[in-house]
């Protein structure tokens, strides 16, 4: 057992969009001799970003997987999306991972942009290495980007390295365990060269406050520094891999990916320094047996054009094997990914990462087990959407496969979600933004020959009245035998905002039969479904008070269409107003993107309700206020690029509210249109 778990890791290679993490993918896969021959986005043909939809954009949009061994571990690499837009894929990918590469671009003013990336880390104690790259193209010092990353992290940063520069070129490194330093060489190891005197100073600075940090978490190494005794390498390596395995420091190493400088080191850091499987299982709350039932979970649903499902899973006990039942559902197969191939094995043991073939009805985050005890590990939570299209299919013979490529595609993507709203009968897909739906809709057109056309949803309007009334409505049919009677009167008058649509009567003697009473509020309820303006009609209460009736002529349905036009002719007199509906809106941001986030709201007719620190982030804000929701199309768009692309909001319907006059004669005077 002890062996499994020695051999396996499990490393999710994380950050903001083109910071370079598929790049340094490539380059690990080639130092590992996992590829013969490096791809670069350029020329599209990297084992990660291997899908159309990411070589389309020369960006990450899923989980990339890439597995080979090295130095007699078996490592498993999860490269995720950097854009903001597909957070949820990073999220779930980071459930299952033993740790983390967050990979930094060398740009004190970018660093910001880690911020949710650290707070996710940190609150699900993930194990991270930072790795700052395109060190080649930056013109701020290393110091200053440590700087800036501790700003971001709650954890204690300690880089393993100090940078070694000629010219304002990055050269080499100094390692800080060892105090060897090394010259780069494009796509060979670094060779050691002797400590470049002009950096004593500086490398002895970086090393103590190393040091220093370490000792804090071990009262053996304080009492050798207080001693002035320089410890041992193997001492410093072992309060690092322990430290890194408690998630209780953050080390940082350096390079340049896309030659391939400092990867060796990190490769090697990963090798000595990330925890087994069974500390991170343990980590969970669950012991890692290789004995009994097996317990993984999905962190991943793909649909591929050869091979259909495959669920992406962890195992975290147990053993799975071809053929066996999870969840009562049978394995079609396993499989090691390496990008969009497959290899397929027989068994998956405790610590590794596998595809499972044909796993009908599981869903991304869904806990697998062999036995009856059907236990539920924690999942990443669900994102809620803040961007929508409306679509329909561009053949109307399409229609009828909608329902069912839109579920598979959200499988895929637990971060979307559809529906068909009630009022503006549109289907409505909601995701994280412009570009995160531009990639689903193109999913469907190419997986499920699906072309859609687009265009914004329509606002549900909703109409109510100012003036009360009394409207007479008297319907008259004769076309030969039975005629058709029906006479009522009706007073229409406005409620307060909310209270919906009341009916009464108050008939006496008998003028307006009780069985035709139900005809009277359907024909009311019909014409509500859309008043004198167009929309549905809300806070009216309508009373039957006289009337009249016909022995042998009148009937509910005639009643019915007596109510109809009494309501079109007395809504008209009530001065009807255009609703817009508000929503109640929590907008979180950095604290020095404050005052634009509030200028920002106020420029959309918003009504700012206040704001305060952000409650678990450090030196963040959120401000309440309310929106209307004619307002909120593309304000994730701007609010992301005031704040860097990390801003983010949740909203939820409050209430319905005037639209002012000048708004509203265009609103009407568009849906005349």
């Amino acid at each position: 057992m002890k062996q499994i778990l020695d051999r396996a890791r499990n490393v999710a290679i994380v950050g903001p969009y083109s910071c370079g993490k598929t790049t340094l993918l490539e380059s690990l896969l080639s130092v590992m001799g996992a590829v013969a021959r490096k791809g670069s986005i350029k020329d599209g043909n990297t084992v990660g970003d291997s899908s159309p939809e990411a070589r389309d954009r020369a960006m990450s949009v899923e989980i990339s997987v890439a597995s080979s061994d090295y130095q007699d571990i078996h490592f498993t690499f999860l490269d995720c999306p950097g854009s903001i837009e597909f957070t949820q894929e990073t999220y779930n990918a980071l459930v299952g991972a033993g740790a983390a590469i967050v990979v930094c671009e060398a740009v004190a003013d970018k660093v910001l942009i880690l911020a949710p990336l650290f707070k996710f880390l940190d609150d699900w104690e993930i194990p991270h290495l930072v790795f700052v790259n395109k060190l080649d193209r930056s013109k701020d010092s290393f110091m200053d980007i440590l700087h800036a990353l501790k700003v971001v992290s709650s954890r204690p940063l300690i880089p393993q390295q100090y940078p070694i520069r000629q010219q304002e070129k990055l050269v080499g490194y100094i390692d800080l365990v060892s105090e060897q330093a090394y010259h780069y060489h494009p796509g060979s190891p670094a060779d050691p060269v002797p400590l470049p005197q002009h950096l004593q100073e500086e490398e002895k600075a970086a090393r103590d406050e190393m040091l220093e940090t370490l000792a804090d978490f071990d009262d053996h190494l304080l009492e050798e520094l207080l001693e002035e005794i320089n410890p041992p390498q193997a001492e410093i390596l072992q309060d690092l891999k322990q430290n890194l395995s408690a998630d209780t420091i953050v080390p940082v190493f350096l390079g340049i990916a896309e030659g391939d400088y400092g990867v060796r080191p990190l490769l090697d850091a990963l090798v000595k320094e990330a925890p087994d499987p069974g500390i991170t299982a343990r980590r969970r709350g669950l012991e890692p047996v290789a004995e009994g039932d097996a317990l993984a979970q999905v962190l991943k649903t793909y649909y591929t054009p050869q091979g259909g499902k495959l669920s992406l899973a962890r195992v975290w006990q147990g053993k799975l094997s071809d053929g066996m039942l999870l969840n009562g559902v049978r394995v079609g197969g396993l499989y090691r990914l390496m990008g969009q191939q497959q290899e397929s094995v027989n068994d998956a043991t405790v610590g590794e990462i596998v595809a499972i073939a044909r796993l009908e009805g599981i869903q991304t985050g869904d806990t697998l087990s062999s036995g009856q005890d059907r236990q539920t590990l924690p999942t990443a939570e669900k994102i809620a959407p803040v961007y929508a299209l409306a679509i329909t299919p561009e053949r109307r013979k399409d229609e009828v496969k909608l329902s069912s490529a839109v579920s598979k595609l959200l499988e895929e993507d637990p971060s979307l979600h559809w529906e068909q709203h009630e009022d503006t009968r549109e289907i409505i897909l909601w995701g994280q933004g412009e570009i995160h739906l531009q990639v689903s809709l193109d999913r469907l057109r190419r997986k499920y020959n699906l072309p859609m056309s687009t265009h914004l949803p329509r606002i549900p309007y909703k109409e109510t009245i100012r003036k009360t009334i009394s409207s007479h409505g008297r319907y008259k049919h004769q076309s030969g035998g039975h005629g058709a009677f029906g006479d009522v009167f009706l007073d229409i008058k406005p409620l307060q905002r909310g209270e919906g649509f009341q009916f009464s009567d108050t008939i006496v003697g008998g003028v307006v039969p009780k069985q035709y009473i139900p005809g009277v509020e359907t024909g009311v309820r019909d014409y509500l479904a859309k008043g004198p303006l167009g929309f549905p009609v809300v806070d009216v209460s309508v009373n039957l008070s006289n009337g009249s009736y016909h022995a042998v002529d009148s009937s509910e349905q005639a009643f019915k269409q007596a109510a109809r036009i009494a309501m079109t002719e007395g809504m008209q007199k009530c001065e009807p107003v255009l609703l817009e509906p508000i929503l109640a809106v929590k907008v979180a941001a950095p604290a020095n993107f404050t005052s634009k986030v509030l200028q920002l709201v106020s420029g959309r007719r918003g009504q700012i309700l206040g704001y305060e620190s952000l409650s678990g982030w450090q030196h963040w804000d959120e401000v309440t206020a309310y929106l209307p929701q004619a307002e909120m199309h593309n304000f994730i768009i701007e609010l992301r690029s005031l704040t860097l692309g990390v801003g983010f909001f949740h909203w939820e319907y409050d209430h319905l509210q005037e639209v002012p006059d000048k708004l509203a004669q265009e609103v009407l005077a568009t849906t005349a249109a």
